[in-house]
């Protein structure tokens, strides 16, 4: 069901629009420690670390993925909160036709690369065979992610976040009963995990499909909607690749800080990748309201409803450290018992050094709260450059941390990474905000003026 969110208290309707996508990535996260559990306890403390060793050259094709679909989907919600229905319709195939260039540019990019890069990155031995499978086959996959994200992303566009939340749920419980069966009795090993996950999507890309066409009459295109607009698809590759890149930027500071990672030994591979488990779990409540927070601001931005643009995120980002606060804590406490749980007995060095990442991040996540936040209010309103430059921040701080950091500290260094890439992004985002914050008041005030020149004089 199609919500307008172009009026009502914004923080309400950020609130409940965020929470199906809080629940959605809850459930995305409890899986991806299943799948770290069945991985780890199956096959070996060995393949999980391998498969955490693909974490960098993951986030750098994944995280272009999830950024460019998320860009793909504001055009949409732009038109969609000023009522264009042409407009909309003519977004969502200029977004589906550059899904499919990017899909298949990705797959014949990556999978043939996969072991020289990753053992470019110094992969330990031992775990370059299994590094390799993981990567090769999750990276043929990407055309099932982008379709799937994508879809979502056109649906959350239109106000509704339960519809993806439940295929979210849907994909995550069928990829968890694939992954145990793939990995335990059909002892397919890694890449039976990666291709769980791509059986998933497909399912729940088919499924969403079908809801769409039933339910929701913005999004059905008539033969005449189903060509390519030109202007339309500069459109849409002038927001959603600069979002993209922008998490590529990101990535490519995690490849750096990987390689310093491997160096360190299999232990600390395995403490990274089960700590970032976690962590991921930890700020999905944050990451929830910051998705909220672009679809609020892109739907307003339609609508040229600006007084609310700056209320709604004002508001946002108070609940963002409230709610960093409290995770923070909880993660502190109870991180180490939940590595512990899919690590299994035995592996207490891998714990203390999980503990560790724990103790530095927990108490520093309001910082990564505001981000989301003031990243996604500025891409709700179709700027992003800024946001690629805070990405560029990111990936200093990240890599600074790896060559500067990780040899004199250790896991230490590792574990400070993360924190130091936060602050970097939020200075230029915060001056950006404030910005166009200036901006968006001149813009409400001329909005005032030309409605009162609308109004009729009474007599």
């Amino acid at each position: 069901m199609t919500t307008s969110l172009t009026s009502g208290p914004p923080a309400r309707l950020i609130a409940a629009f965020a929470l199906p996508l809080l629940v959605g990535s809850v459930v995305q996260q409890l899986y991806s420690l299943v799948d770290a559990a069945v991985v780890g306890r199956f096959i070996g403390v060995d393949a999980l670390a391998a498969v955490g060793s693909t974490g960098g050259l993951a986030f750098l094709l994944i995280g272009f993925t999830l950024g460019a679909t998320s860009g793909f989907a504001i055009p949409v919600a732009h038109a969609f909160g000023a009522a264009d229905l042409p407009a909309l319709r003519r977004a969502v195939v200029a977004g589906t036709v550059a899904c499919v260039g990017i899909a298949v540019v990705l797959t014949a990019v990556s999978v043939p690369l996969s072991r020289p890069v990753l053992a470019a990155l110094n992969t330990p031995a031992e775990l370059l065979d299994d590094a390799t499978t993981f990567a090769a086959v999750q990276f043929g996959g990407i055309g099932a992610m982008l379709a799937f994200t994508y879809l979502c992303g056109v649906i959350r566009a239109l106000g509704d976040s339960r519809t993806p939340l439940l295929l979210l749920v849907g994909s995550c419980v069928l990829n968890a009963g694939l992954v145990v069966l793939l990995v335990g009795p059909l002892h397919s090993g890694v890449a039976g995990a990666a291709l769980a996950t791509i059986i998933a999507q497909l399912l729940a890309t088919a499924i969403g499909l079908v809801v769409v066409v039933r339910t929701m009459p913005e999004l059905r295109l008539p033969r005449a909607d189903r060509t390519v607009s030109r202007p339309a698809l500069r459109e849409t590759l002038r927001i959603g690749l600069p979002m993209g890149f922008q998490m590529s930027i990101v990535a490519i500071g995690a490849i750096a800080l990987q390689y310093a990672i491997n160096g360190l030994g299999a232990q600390a591979v395995a403490a990274f990748t089960a700590a970032m488990r976690v962590d991921q779990l930890a700020i999905a409540p944050l990451a929830a309201l910051g998705v909220a927070t672009a679809t609020f601001v892109a739907q307003n931005r339609g609508a040229l409803a600006w007084a609310r643009i700056r209320k709604g995120t004002a508001q946002t980002s108070a609940m963002a450290v409230g709610t960093a606060i409290v995770v923070g804590a909880v993660t502190i406490v109870a991180g180490p018992t939940l590595v512990e749980a899919f690590v299994g007995p035995g592996n207490e060095p891998v714990v203390e050094l999980a503990r560790t990442y724990f103790w530095v991040n927990g108490p520093l996540y309001s910082a990564v709260g505001v981000l989301f936040v003031i990243r996604n209010a500025l891409q709700g309103l179709g700027l992003a450059g800024w946001p690629t430059v805070a990405g560029v921040f990111e990936l200093v701080a990240r890599t600074a941390a790896a060559l500067l950091l990780v040899g004199p500290l250790g896991f230490l260094g590792v574990s400070m990474a993360a924190p130091l890439a936060w602050f970097g992004a939020l200075a230029p985002l915060l001056v950006a905000w404030y910005s166009r914050r200036r901006r968006l008041i001149a813009d409400e005030q001329v909005a005032q003026l030309e409605a009162a020149h609308r109004t009729p004089v009474a007599a």
